[in-house]
């Protein structure tokens, strides 16, 4: 899904001054140097040291040619060392560096002081390099509709996703097929060694859940530890899984609409959230007529909303937004809201060309544009809201130069206990996903968000989430339960409409809390 994390990748760089296949056995890989920490500290992590690590390119050649790592750390301070601690934010394609210092800090104190909490960007990834930037401003505004309302719009966009594919062949021929969650995976096991640890102990959100789940099928004997929250479905990698995604983000997109009903006090907007519903899409309509501020075309509408999707709390500076143009034709806020959560800098086409570059690898995507297009408008007439977006988000895997990897299950009985976390109306990692990733890792508890619609659930202000994570982070306890759930949780409290103090604050911030720092889409 997309990688909208404008703010950690920005920091990164201020840094440096459904399954995919699976091999039988893992490749050799190379002994990596230790690595030469030094000081990155930033004022919210004063103690966050920076460091690289050279790995193959191709694991399978480890005297080959090399690549090189971005690592960040949270060193420990207690005299308990449980060993380090990777964290990744998801994408494919999101920055780790910044996210190992939010862990560290979001952590009870008592238990991140055991780890040295490690950070990474991916090969391809922020301050990693070679740095894959395909093409830029694939997303400059103002796009066209995402909706194709003749063919040859919808022919105008498809060879859009082609040129974008042909351009990541020419540009990275030697690159493409190394970049992979597989590769990533050995490449985590490069870094332990660079570490000098026996085992790893992970954390991962979103695209990251997958990510730790084929490390674990490759090397389960150095996995000590194992948190996926958010999860993706394993068995759906990758096509199938986005069409799941549309039809919970056109729910999760209704329960906004629903939210605003309950506060008509505030927006003005009516209490019936189907009229509020068909209200937005006037306002998409109109959008798509005249872009706000030549900005904010209908494209760009649904990039920001989306958003919205991932996080209840962009809930009232969207509701804000909206309100403000239905009621005054104001797209001051509409534009404030787009930059702080869809614009796309350099970094962002970085992410974007990695996403597309490990989604369109990692396994098989149909190559007759027939196939999408037929799936999309089924998807469409009932799920409008986010069907077109994410089809051309995804659409230059059907055009992708080279061949796609074989998918394998990555079901596992070689593992100690590991904890999954899920939300029960997760968009962006359906809750079905939550449930196969529990059947398929054996000795796993899973720990479910009754109603819980956010994406990356833990370390967000869920004290009983929270409580689970710390108690198996300490001494590697679990919950044991009967049927899908091991542990059920409260959801968190929805937002409420912002105060005048918070509209000021909301209008300056890109996201500093966990959401801000997740890799999207995934």
């Amino acid at each position: 899904m997309r990688t909208r994390a404008a703010v950690l990748c920005a920091a990164a760089a201020m840094l440096t001054g459904s399954v995919t296949a699976v091999p039988a056995q893992a490749a050799p890989t190379a002994p990596a140097a230790t690595p030469a920490w030094k000081s990155c500290a930033t004022h919210d992590y004063p103690t966050l040291q920076c460091a690289s690590v050279r790995v193959p390119l191709d694991h399978t050649h480890p005297a080959g040619a090399q690549i090189t790592l971005a690592l960040s750390r949270v060193p420990h301070t207690a005299p308990t060392f449980q060993g380090p601690l990777l964290v990744n934010p998801g994408g494919p394609g999101g920055s780790g560096l910044i996210l190992a210092g939010f862990v560290a800090s979001a952590l009870p104190r008592s238990v991140a002081a055991q780890y040295d909490i490690i950070g990474f960007d991916p090969r391809g990834v922020g301050s990693s390099t070679p740095v894959v930037n395909c093409s830029a401003g694939r997303f400059k505004p103002v796009r066209a509709d995402t909706v194709p309302a003749t063919t040859a719009m919808e022919q105008d966009s498809v060879k859009g996703a082609q040129s974008f594919a042909a351009a990541c062949g020419a540009k990275y021929a030697s690159v493409l097929p190394y970049i992979d969650t597989v590769n990533a995976a050995q490449d985590m096991d490069s870094i332990r060694q660079a570490l000098g640890a026996p085992q790893i102990n992970y954390f991962g959100y979103s695209y990251g859940t997958y990510l730790g789940a084929v490390y674990a099928k490759l090397f389960p004997e150095r996995v000590r530890r194992l948190v996926l929250d958010s999860i993706v479905n394993p068995t759906g990698v990758w096509y199938e899984d986005n069409l799941g995604q549309d039809y919970a983000f056109n729910d999760r997109h209704r329960a906004l609409m629903a939210w605003i009903a309950r506060y008509d006090s505030t927006y003005r907007l009516g209490t019936d959230p189907k009229r509020i519903e068909a209200e937005w899409y006037a306002m998409r309509a109109a959008l798509a007529k005249k872009p706000a501020g030549g900005q904010v075309g209908a494209a760009e509408l649904e990039d920001t909303f989306i958003r919205g999707g991932y996080y209840n709390g962009y809930w009232p500076q969207l509701a804000e937004a909206f309100a403000a143009y239905v009621h005054d034709k104001d797209t001051g806020p509409l534009l404030t809201a787009y930059q702080s959560h869809a614009a796309v800098d350099s970094s962002g086409d970085n992410g974007y060309s990695v996403y597309a570059a490990v989604g369109c690898r990692d396994a098989a995507w149909p190559r007759d544009w027939k196939r999408w297009e037929q799936d999309t408008w089924a998807v469409y007439a009932k799920a409008p809201f986010m069907a077109w977006n994410n089809a051309w988000y995804n659409a230059p895997c059907a055009f992708w130069p080279g061949d796609s990897l074989t998918p394998r299950n990555v079901a596992n009985t070689e593992l100690p206990p590991t904890l999954l976390f899920q939300a029960t109306d997760d968009a962006a990692t359906p809750y079905p996903g939550g449930v196969a990733a529990h059947r398929l890792l054996d000795r796993s508890s899973l720990v479910v968000e009754q109603g819980g619609g956010n994406h990356g659930i833990t370390l967000s202000g869920n004290a009983c989430l929270d409580r689970y994570l710390a108690a198996y982070l300490t001494d590697g306890t679990v919950p044991h339960g009967t049927g899908d759930a091991d542990a059920v949780c409260p959801k968190s409290p929805d937002p409420k409409p912002l105060t005048e103090t918070e509209k000021a604050a909301s209008a300056s911030s890109r996201g500093s809390t966990l959401h801000g720092l997740l890799g999207f889409r995934r």
